[in-house]
């Protein structure tokens, strides 16, 4: 045991192995878990409960920040071990199982799942396990690299575990801005009035009454996989950083851009690490997760700070940045995802959110969570609280996939998350279309000319140009509106033939 990590006395008689903290979980229990996009989530008492659960008829309903590390959320889903899971996941065993229909999912906005638990729009949790760097002599947690929904799991659990993670050194103690929000109607003013803006304290407050038991760890979290940029990222990053240059030329941005929000993944990385190269200086960040790129930029000089909700980044950059950590300490801070999603900071602080679509349509309408409509990817994460309320609201994908057999510019898209309305730019790796002052048929052209794949060019023109002879504000021809996937679907291609069944140029 480590005194330095538990300094509260009371906690040393409920120091538990993982198995014994993992029996303190009831068949039908609502567990909130720490864990936002692999970081700071449960490292023993989950994956343990996961096991037990290979064994028992025993089931959960699990709510964490994000996703989790390692393989948890697969072994709980082969396990049979969950009912129910939100608000969001990136486990292949998981997504699986979800899309087979035998573990009911609910896809959220992340800032949303504390204001509904908060609400009694979610049930009640009844058990909390959250990872901490250590506790407080008053019995409070130190959270490690994430913060998430730790905060309102923990204010609204009936008990609690905590599980202290020896392998995140103490020097994180300090990084954490924590405030729990008072329930509607008397919800106070977020005073952020930039990235650097202190609101809370530097741990989470609870009620040491509610805490069963204290498990120690030495895992670190599991690393980020992050591919090197390739032609079409680093095409998509040189798109959108002349687009940013012609809005500094245009005055209508400074050479410090605004706050920048980006989602996780490959592309998203290639178009932050597009920034080291640019002209902008002074760069600031405020989004949900801290990746590579975000600690390129500050080693590089190029940004000042970054606020976040969790630090996720590859093995050798989490190495780098435990060795260093004195170097990063006053350049980032953790929130709560219901602050570092706050609509109104967003609007208040003028972020430009960029964020990864699965596919979009000739009308700016996005996709970010199913394929061909009904499976289940990972879900919206974050990108719907930033892309309703951004200063700049950016999409980017590659315009063709799978050796040209898809194409993610499609006619319409086969399931919406994001509407024309919250959509300013596109960007492939073909160009960028800026949608702003523009109608939907003047859209539609715009994004045919840049941003669609050469291959399917024509394939799209001549959809237009079909269902613009039927009239209306947002022409389509709905029976042929989804053909391409329906060609996907049948014939493993979105190209179709020319006046295959008459779909290629949408004749009725």
């Amino acid at each position: 045991m480590r005194d330095d990590r538990l300094l509260y006395a009371a906690y040393k008689s409920k120091v538990f192995s993982a198995d014994k903290a993992a029996n303190l979980i009831n068949n039908h229990d609502v567990v909130g878990v720490s864990g936002f996009t692999k970081a700071g989530d449960s490292k023993a008492v989950l994956p343990t409960f996961a096991e037990r659960a290979g064994e028992e008829n025993i089931e959960i309903t699990l709510i964490s920040g994000a996703s989790l590390g390692y393989d948890t959320d697969g072994s709980l889903a082969k396990n049979k071990a969950l009912y129910k899971r939100m608000p969001f996941q990136v486990d292949a065993t998981l997504r699986n199982e979800i899309n087979q229909e035998n573990i009911l999912y609910i896809d959220q906005h992340l800032s949303e799942t504390a204001e509904q638990l908060q609400n009694g729009h979610l049930p009640k949790i009844d058990i909390a396990i959250v990872e901490a760097v250590g506790v407080t002599e008053e019995g409070h947690i130190i959270p490690t690299t994430s913060v998430g929904n730790s905060a309102t799991f923990l204010a609204m659990a009936d008990r609690i575990i905590i599980e202290i993670n020896e392998s995140v050194p103490l020097a994180f103690k300090g990084i954490h801005d924590i405030k729990v929000q008072k329930a509607v109607p008397h919800r106070e003013i977020l005073p952020i009035t930039s990235c650097d803006s202190r609101v809370g304290d530097p741990f989470i407050k609870i009620d040491p009454n509610k805490v069963e038991a204290i498990v120690f760890t030495q895992k670190p979290d599991a690393p980020a996989t992050i591919a090197a940029p390739d032609k079409k990222t680093i095409s998509i990053a040189e798109h959108l950083m002349k687009f940013f240059e012609d809005e500094v030329e245009a005055g209508r941005l400074g050479k410090s851009l605004l706050p920048l929000q980006a989602g996780i993944g490959k592309i998203a990385n290639a178009v932050l690490a597009g920034f080291l190269n640019s002209p902008f200086e002074n760069l600031s960040m405020y989004s949900e997760v801290l990746q590579d790129s975000t600690f390129q930029l500050i080693d590089s000089g190029k940004m000042n700070f970054a606020s976040a909700s969790s630090i996720t980044v590859s093995e050798e950059c989490y190495d780098k940045l435990i060795e260093n950590f004195e170097d990063y300490k006053d350049k980032i801070v953790l929130r709560p995802q219901n602050i570092s999603n706050a609509a109104e900071v967003i609007r208040r602080l003028g972020v430009i959110a960029i964020n990864t679509a699965i596919e979009f349509d000739i009308y700016g309408n996005v996709n970010s969570t199913h394929l061909t409509g009904t499976r289940m990817m990972n879900g919206i994460g974050g990108s719907g609280d930033f892309a309703r309320n951004a200063y700049l609201s950016v999409f980017v994908c590659p315009s063709i996939s799978k050796g040209g057999s898809i194409s993610h510019v499609v006619p319409m898209v086969s399931h919406t998350d994001h509407t024309e309305h919250d959509v300013d730019i596109l960007v492939t790796d073909q160009g960028l279309a800026d949608l702003r002052n523009l109608a939907p048929i003047e859209r539609a052209q715009k994004i045919i000319d840049n941003c669609v794949h050469p291959d399917y060019r024509e394939q799209m023109q001549s959809y237009f140009d079909q269902a613009k002879l039927q009239k209306g504000h947002t022409p389509h021809i709905l029976q042929n509106a989804f053909s391409w996937h329906t060609n996907l679907n049948e014939n493993g291609t979105m190209m179709i033939k020319q006046n295959s069944t008459n779909l290629y140029c949408g004749k009725v």
